[in-house]
This record gives structure tokens, sequence and C-alpha cells, in this order.
């Protein structure tokens, strides 16, 4: 895949001619911007902490090229911790923001990446891995990172999503501040959501932002934010039976935006729901096709474990790599695996959920079509074979929680002292973070520590890592950004 991945720079050029009823070049043109060693062995535990005996290390060489888009409150913090330590321990040389982002939301610039150089600007050694977050775009990812890398994201159900964005960017959307409630915004969104407004990409089809993909023609304002038009009748969206298998459902773009009947319990009152014709429609096929194009993997958040299953296949790494500590969790999730919890829905929440689902619709748009490749590609692999390694993933992360962790789980911030594993505070909601058992080997200590950083703290220890300060000086922590 990596090989041709330059030529996608292209490919919505041709694409957009079969498609020129429905978008100008110039709107073409804004989509896409014009863009080993052997595996160390995992923590090496005493018994009883000791996993049972793997598969051999692969034959094939680890992918170590990589570019992971962080998308916002989809487990992507978790992932990005296992990339640190991959990283970290493999001495891998990181693209690094400045600060802790790259410029976003505007979308990605090459010249925002510390110690990058321009061809001809300078010699410097390459880089392995880029992944703190950013606003997706191909061309300038592609004068940072080679074009045969390995490119990988995360997505997570729009309606869970929304229930962690309204309570993590509270404070920062306009439009979720002004609106008492996450269901009082999903029952009148217009009421408070306003495109343009700082912040407000939060609020509607973030995921989608985060792609770097712009809204469909009649969907767009000149600030590039979605706004679609009023209808005194708008139409219903199918949405999935509370609690079914979405695996079950392949998607169907026009169902996202006509008139049909709902899988639960009658029709759905989405008053919000957005008006598109088929131009759309095709607009959005054709932008998942993009996607599959350029992105190796998608993960699914709800199937978290078996995601790393398949991503640690994708690399050739060993189930050890991708075994790690959930992060940037806020208080009330699911703690007791690395997984991505539901945001709290339950049955009662099911009209709240074809809400958010329809306010999403691009989103949702994309998490389905993610979904299906994911269990598309579970069924390539082998259901047995995957199921056998999920276990083995999830003992293997509580004997690692019970021999590092105080309590051997997430604790609230307030027993956090030592500021170097202490998660920075944002939101309404407590972010939980680790604390570590005394009596730590040294070796395990080490280990023990890459687990638990939160990111933040870690890439301000791979930034001095990288760029070692010329005069020894204390070490102050930056002021911290949202991340």
């Amino acid at each position: 895949m990596g090989s041709t991945r330059t030529m996608r720079l292209w490919g919505p050029w041709s694409l957009g001619v079969a498609l020129g009823v429905f978008m100008t070049i110039g709107f073409a043109l804004q989509l896409w911007g014009g863009p080993f060693q052997k595996r160390l062995p995992g923590l090496q535990l005493r018994q009883p902490w000791a996993p049972s005996p793997g598969p051999a290390v692969p034959s094939c060489p680890p992918r170590q090229r990589l570019v992971f888009l962080k998308t916002h409150k989809s487990g992507s913090s978790s992932v990005l911790s296992l990339l640190h330590r991959y990283g970290d321990r493999h001495g891998l040389r990181f693209a690094l923001p400045t600060r802790y982002q790259f410029g976003y939301p505007r979308l990605f610039q090459a010249s925002w990446v510390k110690g990058y150089h321009p061809q001809g600007g300078g010699t410097q050694p390459p880089f392995h891995i880029l992944c703190h977050h950013m606003r997706f775009n191909l061309k300038e990812v592609l004068r940072v990172m080679p074009s045969d890398s390995f490119f990988f994201s995360i997505v997570r159900d729009p309606a869970a999503l929304a229930h962690s964005a309204f309570s993590y960017y509270k404070s920062t959307s306009s439009a979720f501040r002004k609106a008492p409630s996450l269901a009082a915004f999903l029952n009148s969104p217009r009421a408070y959501y306003r495109p343009g407004a700082r912040g407000d990409h939060y609020a509607r089809n973030l995921l989608w932002f985060d792609f770097g993909l712009p809204f469909p023609p009649e969907m767009r304002t000149k600030r590039g934010n979605l706004h679609p038009p009023r209808d005194s009748n708008p139409p219903q969206l199918h949405v999935l039976p509370f609690g079914a298998d979405p695996r079950a459902y392949t998607l169907d773009p026009n169902a996202l935006f006509h008139p049909a009947p709902t899988a639960a319990n009658g029709p759905s009152q989405t008053s919000s729901s957005a008006t598109l014709g088929l131009g759309s429609s095709s607009f959005i096929q054709w932008s998942l096709a993009w996607l599959d194009s350029v992105f190796d993997l998608v993960l699914v958040a709800e199937y978290f474990d078996e995601s790393l299953v398949l991503l640690a296949d994708a690399l050739c790494w060993g189930l050890d790599d991708v075994v790690g500590f959930m992060h940037n969790a806020q208080a009330g999730s699911e703690q007791g695996r690395s997984t991505v919890s539901n945001g709290g829905l339950t049955t009662e929440d099911r009209p709240l959920t074809a809400r958010a689902r329809a306010w999403n619709n691009l989103d949702w748009a994309l998490y389905v079509h993610f979904n299906h490749s994911l269990w598309a590609r579970i069924k390539q692999y082998g259901q047995s074979r995957l199921e056998s390694a999920v276990v083995e993933l999830r003992a293997r992360r509580e004997a690692l929680a019970k021999h590092c962790l105080v309590g051997g789980e997430a604790l609230d911030p307030k027993h956090i002292t030592d500021r170097r594993f202490r998660p920075f505070q944002f939101g309404s909601g407590k972010i939980l973070g680790y604390v570590l058992r005394s009596g730590l080997s040294l070796q395990d200590q080490e280990e023990c520590e890459r687990l638990a950083t939160p990111e933040l703290q870690y890439k301000d220890k791979l930034d001095v890592k990288q760029f070692p300060p010329t005069v020894s000086l204390p070490l102050k922590t930056s002021r911290l950004l949202s991340p």
C-alpha cells in the first residue's frame, strides 16, 4: 500500500471529474490540500506474573515507520502510550510538535514538526513515528514521513463520543458551554451550535474534522464548518437497534440522508437531521474510498482489544508491544480493561443515541464503514485465533497492572502525588492516572514507568531525549494545553 501512497494525492482529481456535478475543482483542492532491530522482550516479571508462553517472535521485520492520526475522545491516548513506549524502548525518532499539538485545529503543516528541515535545508535523521494531535493533511505529512509508512487511526461510535466530548470540551466549545446538558443540546442543537464559533468543531462530526475531510458542498460555510439547511420535516435516519452488533450491518450512505423507518421501536425523533441529496451521498462514498486508500488500518474503540491484536499482526509486532494501560480516561468509564466504554449509554438513552448519531451523521458514516472493514479483517485473521489472542492480551494487561500499580487499577488524581504520573486535568470530569507500587526492581520500575506515564509528560520526556538542552537546568513542566 505504501509504495503507491504518493499517487493518492492525485486520485481525487480523477474522481472529481467523474463527480464534477457535485463539486468544483477548487473544492477538491480544499479536500486534499494539494501530499531492525529484533523485537525486545516485554517486561520480564517473576512468577506468578509472567504470561504464558506466546508465539515465537515473528519472522517478518517489524514496521517502524508509523503515522497515527490521533483522533479526539476515541481511546487514542491509550494507543499513543503504546507508540511512546515502543519508540522509546527501540530508540526510534518521533516527529514532535513544539508543544503538544500540531497547530490543531488547523490542517497539519510539516513546518510545525520540531527539527524538521525541508529538502535542501540541511541534513536530519529520519523520523520514525508521527503520532500527536493534528488535523490530517496528507500532502504535508508526506513531507515528513516516507510514503511507505504504516498509516492508521481509530474511530468511536459518535453517540458515545458525544458523551465524552460534551464533558471534556464543555468549557472549550461555545455550543457545549451554552447547553445545560447533552440531552438539551441534542434535542435542539441549533439553539446552541453556530458554525465557525470558537471550539464548535468539537460539537459536530469531530472525527470527520480530524481526518481533514471537508464537508459536502451544501453543508459548508466560509469557515469550513457544517451548517445544514433548516427543514421543517427533517428525514429520519437508520439507527442500529440498541445493543445490536454493528458487524451485522453494512453502510448504505443513502440511508443516512433519506427518510426511512428506524430499526428501533418506531421512528426516531431526529429534529436536527441534515437534508442532503444524492451528491452528498456520493461525496461520502468517495471520501471513505479515499481514506481506505490512505490508511492501512483503522481501529474501532468499542473493539479496542481486537483492534490491538490486528495492529500487532499488521506491524509484525509481538503481543507484548500492544499491551498497555488506558490513558486520559475520565472517572466513571470502564477501567478494568484498556477499552473505551460506551459513554454511559443505557437502554433509556436510545432516543439520545439516535439524535447523537443523526447530528453527527458524517461521523456515523465513518464509524459504520470502518467497523465493517475491521470485522472483515477479523474474519480474514480468524475468529478463534483472534479470541485466543484477546484472552492472552487481557491476561497480560491484568498481570502488569497487578505487578506495577497500587490497587492494580487507575486512581483518582487526588491520590497521585508524583507529578510525573499525574495526568493533566481538563474538562468537567476527573482524569484518572496511576501510582506505581514500591519495591520494584530497577528493570521493572523502568518498564512500569513507561506504562504509567501520561501522554503530555511522555512527550516532554521524548523531547528532552531527542533535543537535549545545551545547559543543564531544572526540569520544568511547560504550560499544558488541552490534549
